[in-house]
């Protein structure tokens, strides 16, 4: 159905370069159900102008490239599955680096490392062997908290704490100090700002969005863009140590139903208008250069797919004149696409594939599609001259191989006086106050104070994920030179003042205390492994007991709370005298400090919330009832001339009411899923499998991509030994209502090879001889579906009330296989099935 305008409010949007003025037709019919697209009820944003010089420029280039440089162009791959010599051959447009696709052994490299490939890379571009024209390549990074892929760099505070600053002056700052660090590696280009408006923090990304009110987002998009790149019309604009900027991810990410990630955004166009389109109606005039279109879908409308929004609406309504860059293999979750063909994606307005892996056969049938006339040609030279204007805005062309550019590999810029202090600014001002009874804080430091949890000496914890790797997991603070620990930068408050620390990291210390600091929260996570059910905190690393015992020894407790989004943690509130919320602050510890001890009489807490905290593990944060369900509303934060006491809190997280949640799931997301574990075990031998890669006795594990980035495992038997992979729990499962009840073993899995993997897949209660396994034929090519009846393990004999082992796989000798999604799922036909087919 067609939306009705009401009426027409219209805006003026300042931004440093001048005036850019836009209208948008409200309307008041917010059906759901219509997932029309009506460009008219969106903003009008006057188009940047264009540079003359530089279009003559693209004007004489676009015709002396050959149709495959184009297509090159239009296609950028991951340096973990490419080569130089791919990217000269095939002349791409891009490289980019996934979280853990660093060159060398690591998920992050040293400065040294990092200029080496970008050199290397841009001379393959810029080999003039076969072409008329080189055209530079860029390459990309998420630098998405500071350039923490890079060794030596600082980690800044989360937008998630940087939202609580509500200080748009210093997030530029914060993002020129990034985009210096960029240029200090040989990076072109960064995926951010994130521009998403969170409306459900289970969303495992919901530390990546700066706040659920998009005005607060509004306030930062364009001045991240002005920090990263410069301001547009000016003489900094894409300068020395400037880099291309991403808002991303283009459009309604932060509302999706349930909060899943990748998932629909099931709500009416105005919300997606008014709510999760702020951040672009800033950033755009400010002159960002790119913008990367979501994974997920609105109305069911992949959005890497739809041209309403990326061409109607963002290219023509907004007119937004750079280039729009997909995510991860995005554009093969198009109906009917796969990673490696879809031409429905750049007709719908997408100028350039993120083909990490895929970018190969991505090429060759794009080049196919061009020639069969599916994509006209008119597009593909729209999408090339937007690259192109981004290429040679930001000097590509006249700025040398990354190792001549100014910065490059000087590493004493990023442990500068000047940028540290920009991020120990960012961490005092993103602590949000929650509760201070008794004026326990500030914290007089001549005092004896205890410092406990698992997050006080620790940079990794207080950085979370997207940090040296993608998930941020597994990381020693010998990793993070060039920063601080919150435990250190107590230590060194309190011996300025003359006072003394004693750290006990699990609270088991007997020695007497003034006062606790309790530093502890949740692990790090990225994208969807961080998706929850329910926002329940479950502490891992430190029993939150701890507290309740100080407490009843009379010592005063002060809660540092590490997190990637506000948790039902009313237990530990009223456990704690002072509760302070700060997120995730990086890797300025000293921040932290700085107010709890008050070290100068200008630090105070600043921060207010920019996300609603909940009253129950069940407040989902829909708007219609956020309000209504909140312990503390949005922009609530005391500082030290509040006056205010937090009583006792209920504690009745809701989950009490809500039904068990399946235990029939054994790997999912490409984690475990509690308490089942991984391991491996070749005879007596058992090895616990918690990092990647990892082998033994001839079994080589990894993980790798099915649905998502690394939500699978690879497989391979490079030895004659009989080494199997388990799934396992020290705890029995009782299967036996569902063995008898038509409920099968399901799992996802294909082989590497190109014949089908002979391999056999077990269940049982993994002592003795009690597990028994069946023959299952993995196919090569493309991922399938795998079932096998849980009675035919019961016909075996398995003992399905004692599962300690839910997934057994072996193999022979040079059998290569990928595994996913290992779960139980209801026989449809109820038929038994033991071959897997």
């Amino acid at each position: 159905m067609k939306l009705k305008n009401t009426f027409k409010v219209t805006l003026l949007l300042a931004v440093v370069f001048g005036l850019s003025t836009w209208s948008c037709n409200q309307n008041s019919d917010t059906d759901q159900a219509s997932n029309e697209i009506n460009p008219e009820n969106w903003p009008t944003i006057e188009a940047l102008p264009l540079n003359p010089e530089i279009e003559a420029q693209i004007d004489e280039i676009l015709p002396k490239l050959t149709l495959e440089q184009k297509v090159g162009q239009v296609i950028q791959g991951d340096n973990a599955s490419l080569t130089p010599e791919d990217v000269k051959k095939y002349r791409l447009g891009s490289v980019l680096s996934g979280g853990n696709s660093a060159p060398g052994p690591l998920p992050y490299a040293d400065t040294k490392t990092w200029l080496e490939m970008a050199d290397k890379y841009w001379e393959a571009s810029m080999d003039p062997e076969g072409v008329e024209v080189p055209i530079p390549m860029i390459w990309g990074i998420d630098a998405v908290h500071g350039h923490a892929n890079l060794k030596g760099a600082i980690i800044f505070p989360h937008n998630v704490g940087l939202g609580a600053m509500r200080n748009p002056d210093l997030i530029e700052q914060i993002s020129s100090v990034t985009a210096e660090a960029l240029t200090i590696s040989g990076h072109d280009w960064t995926f951010a700002p994130t521009l998403a408006v969170p409306q459900d923090i289970r969303w495992g990304r919901s530390y990546e969005g700066f706040s659920e009110d998009p005005a607060i987002v509004k306030s930062y998009g364009g001045r991240i863009a002005q920090g990263l790149q410069g301001h547009f019309g000016a003489e900094d604009f894409m300068k020395d140590g400037r880099v291309i900027s991403s808002a991303k991810h283009y459009l309604g990410d932060g509302g999706t139903e349930n909060g899943v990630d990748q998932g629909d955004a099931k709500i009416s166009e105005a919300e997606l208008r008014d709510i999760h389109g702020a951040g672009y109606y800033s950033a755009i005039p400010a002159g960002v250069q790119t913008v990367m279109a979501s994974f997920s879908s609105w109305q069911e409308r992949k959005l890497h797919g739809d041209k309403d929004l990326l061409t109607d609406v963002l290219k023509g309504r907004m007119g937004f004149n750079g280039f729009v860059v997909g995510d991860w293999n995005g554009h093969g979750q198009i109906p009917g696409c796969t990673n490696t063909d879809c031409p429905q994606a750049i007709n719908a307005g997408l100028d350039m594939y993120m083909a990490p892996d895929s970018w190969k056969g991505l090429w060759e049938s794009t080049l196919k599609h061009v020639q069969e006339g599916t994509i006209p040609m008119e597009r593909l030279d729209d999408a090339v001259r937007r690259i192109l204007r981004v290429k040679i805005a930001s000097g590509l062309f006249t700025k040398g191989k990354p190792s001549s550019r100014a910065n490059a590999g000087n590493e004493a810029l990023l442990s500068s006086a000047k940028s540290r202090a920009i991020a120990r600014q960012a961490v005092r001002e993103s602590m949000v106050l929650l509760k201070n009874n008794g004026n326990v804080l500030p914290i007089d430091g001549s005092k004896t104070i205890m410092v406990v949890g698992d997050g006080a000496n620790s940079v990794s914890k207080a950085s979370g994920g997207w940090t040296l790797s993608w998930q941020g997991v597994g990381h020693t603070n010998e990793e993070f030179p060039n920063s601080q620990t919150i435990l250190s930068g107590i230590e060194e408050a309190v011996t300025q003042a003359g006072g003394k620390v004693i750290f006990s990291a699990d609270g088991s210390s007997s020695a007497k205390a003034d006062v606790v600091i309790a530093v502890y929260g949740e692990d790090p996570y990225a994208e969807f492994q961080g998706d929850r059910k329910n926002l329940d905190f479950e502490p891992n690393g430190f029993d939150v007991n701890t507290l309740a015992e100080f407490k009843e020894k009379g010592v005063p407790v002060v809660s540092v709370f590490l997190s990637g989004r506000p948790l039902w943690v009313n237990p530990e509130i009223n456990n704690s005298d002072a509760f302070v919320a700060a997120f995730l602050p990086g890797s300025e510890g000293g921040g932290i400090a700085d107010v709890l001890f008050q070290t100068d009489p200008s630090y105070d807490f600043k921060g207010k919330l920019s996300f609603t905290w909940p009253n129950t593990a069940v407040s989902y944060h829909k708007a219609a009832d956020r309000k209504a369900n909140a312990l503390f509303e949005l922009g609530y934060g005391l500082n030290y001339a509040s006056n205010e006491t937090v009583g006792d809190l209920e504690e009745v997280s809701g989950l009490e009411n809500m039904g068990v949640e399946s235990s029939d799931k054994f790997y999912q997301a490409g984690q475990p899923v509690a308490p089942w574990s991984l391991s491996m075990q070749t005879g007596d031998l058992v090895k616990q499998v918690s990092s990647f890669p990892t082998s033994a006795s001839g079994l080589i594990i990894s993980k790798t991509d099915h649905n998502a980035q690394e939500d699978a495992l690879r497989l391979k038997w490079t030895q004659a030994e009989e080494t199997q992979f388990k799934v396992v729990s020290e705890s029995a499962a009782d299967l036996s209502r569902q063995s008898n009840g038509a409920m099968e073993l399901t799992f996802s899995a294909k082989s590497f090879t190109d014949v089908p993997a002979a391999v056999q897949i077990g269940m049982g209660c993994n002592e003795g001889d009690c597990n028994q396994m069946l023959d299952v034929q993995i196919k090569s090519g493309d991922w399938q579906e795998y079932r096998l009846s849980l009675s035919c393990f019961d016909d075996l004999g398995v003992e399905m009330k004692n599962i300690k082992a839910a997934f057994i796989i072996s193999a022979g000798q040079g059998s290569d296989v990928g595994v996913s999604n290992v779960r139980l799922e209801s026989d449809i036909d109820a038929k038994a099935t033991c071959t897997g087919e």
